[in-house]
């Protein structure tokens, strides 16, 4: 039985992953991006933007993934960029209704205080203390119900 986008992306958060990887590694690989490409990519944005705790990474993993499948890549595709806009703001606005932010440090609360580069560590009182995988688990299932609707 295949995993739901929304399964995969918990299991990328727990296997070490950050929000935004994780969410962008549960629709890759896509035709032309490759998994370690897409983690690459999106490695920068965990911690709300390199621990800056601003845009969830998971949202920003979920606009990414969004972008791979529906995108434009002509400057001048006004019709696409309104299109795809528009559904950024839609898919968003569902994230923050479910969770009350998009915001990294509104989202971890407390947590959310501690903006240093330094990764915190991967332990069992990290998993335990945060929302993170559940929030990466949110942004894929509202991406993959909209993918679905959308076809």
């Amino acid at each position: 039985m295949s995993k739901t986008a929304s399964e995969r992306a918990m299991e990328l958060f727990l296997e070490g992953y950050n929000c935004a990887q994780s969410v962008l590694g549960a629709f890759t690989p896509q035709p032309g991006l490759a998994f370690e490409t897409a983690m690459q990519l999106s490695s920068g944005m965990g911690g709300g933007i390199g621990r800056l705790r601003e845009t969830c990474g998971a949202v920003s993993g979920m606009v990414l993934a969004l972008s791979l499948a529906q995108g434009y890549h002509s400057p001048g595709d006004d019709e696409k960029k309104k299109e795809l806009y528009a559904t950024v703001q839609r898919l968003v606005g569902q994230f923050k209704e479910e969770n009350g932010s998009i915001l990294c440090r509104e989202l971890l609360e407390e947590q959310g205080k501690d903006n240093s580069p330094n990764p915190s560590a991967r332990t069992e009182a990290y998993y335990h203390n945060r929302p993170c995988g559940e929030l990466c688990a949110c942004a894929a299932r509202i991406l993959e119900e909209y993918l679905a609707q959308s076809k």
